[in-house]
């Protein structure tokens, strides 16, 4: 409780405490936490693959990945869901759409 009083206030150092414990949660969750923040803010392309890259590199599998958008999409809307997975989708590797210029289901885009 010691910590969110901290925040509720805001304090002239709360910044450096924060750069002192950027972790607190553990890189796995912490990661995972920061993908679902960037769906909710509408984040761009490449911090999509710079979050997906640190997820992995802390043991988030893609599954888990997707699944941030399943998690978050009563709190942030399906839109922001849908506008969210081509760029989870690239981040991952994956072209949604394939190279025939289809939408994956022989439905031209």
């Amino acid at each position: 409780m010691d910590r969110l009083r901290r925040f509720a206030v805001n304090p002239p150092s709360l910044e450096l405490d924060l750069e002192r414990d950027p972790e607190a949660l553990g890189p796995r969750t912490a990661s995972i936490a920061r993908l679902a923040a960037l769906v909710a803010v509408g984040g761009a392309v490449p911090t999509y693959g710079s979050l997906v890259d640190e997820a992995v590199s802390a043991g988030a599998t893609p599954a888990e990945i997707v699944d941030v958008l399943t998690a978050v999409v009563a709190v942030v809307g399906l839109p922001r869901i849908v506008a969210a997975a081509p760029k989870l989708a690239l981040a991952l590797g994956q072209d949604l759409f394939g190279d025939d210029g289809s939408d994956g289901s022989g439905t031209p885009r």
